[in-house]
């Protein structure tokens, strides 16, 4: 099961992210979102589970919690949907 956390400490690492997901269940993954340019956290990450019921025990015990300094949002993710491609305009036009 894949996991959305919301409202990370700009300084959360993954390592830390699987470590306080692991008290609940084996996880498979954990990735903190960076910024591509900067390299910098956005803030939010994705967890995910081997087992749904780890997972759902993680999300009732995390959400609305404090975590490292700040309240966090822990929800099932949804999935990635395709956003339709829409043309750039803008730019100098003659």
């Amino acid at each position: 099961m894949n996991i959305y956390v919301g409202n990370l400490s700009y300084d959360v690492t993954e390592d830390e992210l699987k470590a306080t997901f692991e008290e609940y269940g084996q996880v498979t993954t954990a990735t903190v979102i960076k910024d591509k340019y900067t390299g910098r956290s956005k803030g939010f990450g994705f967890v995910e589970m081997a087992e749904a019921e780890g997972a759902k025990k993680a999300i009732e015990a995390l959400n609305g919690k404090e975590y490292r300094g700040r309240t966090v949002k822990v929800n099932e993710a949804l999935p990635k949907q395709d956003r339709p491609r829409t043309p750039r305009t803008g730019g100098f036009r003659n």
